[in-house]
């Protein structure tokens, strides 16, 4: 359902039965752990934070280790903003 390296990978899963009987699985909440940046990198025009994950975390996959690090909820959010400065987490810590 999700990407190896999701951020809801390791989510847990529950069911729940509809009003016709159907079962449907769903991911339970996610709840997110103190995740401090080590650094600070300058938004420029036009890039993704998939290639800023790449090139500071090694893994564009891991563009949600930097939302967490912002308390970001949606990628483009961080990214809107030429100028801005985003805390970088370290690469380790939760896959």
């Amino acid at each position: 359902m999700f990407f190896k390296g999701s951020r809801y990978e390791n989510v847990d899963e529950s069911e729940i039965e509809d009003r016709t009987g159907r079962r449907l699985r769903y991911k339970k909440v996610r709840f997110v752990s103190p995740t401090p940046p080590v650094r600070g990198h300058v938004v420029v025009q036009g890039e993704r934070l998939d290639q800023i994950a790449f090139r500071t975390l090694g893994d564009p996959q891991r563009f949600w280790r930097i939302c967490d690090a912002n308390e970001a909820m949606w990628p483009e959010d961080l990214v809107a903003e030429v100028g801005r400065t985003i805390g970088i987490p370290s690469a380790e810590g939760q896959a």
